[in-house]
Parts: C-alpha cells; structure tokens; sequence
C-alpha cells in the first residue's frame, strides 16, 4: 500500500504543478479566499480522521503550507498564497486519506483476530 500513497503524492504534485501553471497564465485572478477556505476545510478534516496519530508528518507539512499561505496572503502575495493553499489541500487531503487507510486496517486487523478467536472456540468444542 506504501507504493500507491507514493504513486498519490506524485499525482498530487503533478496536479499542483498544473494547477500553478493554470494559475500564472490568468494574471488578473481574484484573491485566493476560496483555495484558503478549502485548504482549512481540508486540514480540519484531516484532523478530524486522527490525522495526528496516523498521518503526522502529512499532516504538519499541511498546516505549515496553510500558516504560510495565509501570511503570504496577508503580506500582498496572492498568488504565492494561491500555491501554498492549493499544496496545504492536497497535503491535508493525502493526511487524510492515510489515516483512514490506516482505520481501516485496524479495523481489519481486529476482525481478523475476532473471527480467530471464534474459530478456535468452534475446535473447542468438536
């Protein structure tokens, strides 16, 4: 599973590097309120799938673009801004999906032991 989150960090760059691309071609672009907005709704959502415990380091990386996006937002420097906001995202979107990766196998892995432990009940009692 390690190589497929690999594979996803490569498509998420590869996507934000397009996106900035998209975004430097259209000079006159409004402020980047909307990408700060989502990339906080992503952080927090993050957060809130224990992002801490099972994704940490995804995690810092996406709230350290998010503190700075907004300084540079506040500084004037919108489209640095833009590209900060929009790497926060998808930083807080992989964060995200590790740790309900991550969930889910726990899940799993206790299901895997609660079905052992009933089978050995069933041998038991042949």
């Amino acid at each position: 599973m390690n190589a497929s989150f690999a594979h996803i960090r490569r498509l998420l760059q590869a996507a934000t590097v397009v996106a900035l691309l998209t975004l430097s071609a259209c000079a006159s672009m409004p402020p980047p309120t909307e990408e700060l907005a989502a990339a906080r709704l992503s952080v927090a959502r993050a957060g809130d799938a224990d992002a801490d415990q099972y994704a940490p380091t995804d995690i810092v990386q996406a709230r350290r673009a998010l503190e700075q996006a907004q300084a540079a937002m506040g500084s004037g420097r919108e489209s640095e801004a833009r590209t900060l906001a929009l790497s926060a995202g998808a930083l807080a979107d992989l964060a995200h999906a590790r740790s309900l990766q991550a969930a889910t196998e726990s899940e799993l892995a206790a299901r895997r032991a609660e079905i052992t432990t009933l089978r050995q009940r069933l041998q038991a009692e042949d």
